[in-house]
């Protein structure tokens, strides 16, 4: 068992390098070609919904970098990074928290102690997040904001014009919005107890975009009690108890 959450850890950390080095060689292509100025083109209608799916992406690790460092400016920092190197600052940060890890806490569990909060804390830094209601209202909306980014820039790009809309900055575009969605891709597979469930919701997310991870964060949202604190939905269903018992920070207390 050991070995074999050894290997997940060391696969899912060269991933992320992966990610990140395939992320800076888009960056420096579309620098090469002159291309970064069309980033702040917002004239090109695909950009709304582009812009709609990063900024979801923005607000998912932003809200997981909060949780786990209790820092406002941390948070500010990795936000601003991932506007300005997309994906790259995105795996920076979790490659960091990897080699963070222990010897002991790499070979027993790492994706669980990567994802929790720094368990040296002291609880009184603990300050109560939002509810589970709040956070259900806020990923329905922004569900519903990119599904209407996604609807207005096909009726409106669907034409003759739709190829002017491919400005040189599409492809590093895409390729960080398919980083992030690998990144999602593996924290719904460390959740999900079924590999046929993972694997729906994974080809849906590579397939729709963020749509899908709203939809799954509401979903996973709806198993946890509204006096429950939000950050159970980081972790297992069958990990909550012992999670509740063991790092009173996730409590509330």
């Amino acid at each position: 068992m050991a070995a074999t959450t050894v290997s997940v850890g060391v696969a899912v950390r060269t991933l992320l390098i992966v990610l990140m080095c395939l992320m800076i060689a888009a960056l420096v292509y579309v620098i090469k070609i002159g291309g970064l100025a069309s980033f702040f083109d917002f004239r090109a209608r695909w950009a709304i919904g582009l812009l709609a799916d990063f900024s979801i992406n923005v607000v998912v690790i932003g809200a997981w970098c909060f949780y786990k460092d209790l820092s406002w400016i941390k948070t500010l920092v990795l936000v601003v990074l991932i506007f300005a190197v997309g994906s790259v600052a995105t795996c920076g940060y979790i490659l960091v928290q990897f080699y963070k890890l222990s010897p002991e806490e790499f070979s027993n569990e790492p994706l669980y102690f990567v994802l929790v909060r720094n368990q040296k804390r002291d609880v009184d830094e603990h300050t109560k997040g939002i509810s589970v209601v709040t956070a259900k209202v806020i990923f329905s909306a922004l569900g519903c904001l990119m599904l209407a980014a996604l609807i207005y820039t096909v009726i409106v790009d669907l034409s003759h014009s739709y190829a002017e809309g491919f400005a040189p900055c599409l492809s590093t575009f895409l390729t960080d919005i398919y980083i992030h969605a690998v990144i999602f891709s593996v924290w719904i597979a460390y959740k999900e107890s079924s590999w046929i469930n993972a694997l729906l919701w994974i080809l849906s997310l590579l397939c729709l975009g963020n749509i899908i991870i709203c939809i799954y964060i509401v979903q996973q949202l709806s198993y946890i009690a509204p006096e429950q604190p939000v950050s159970l939905i980081i972790f297992k269903h069958n990990s909550n108890r012992d999670l509740q018992s063991s790092d009173p920070l996730l409590t509330g207390a």
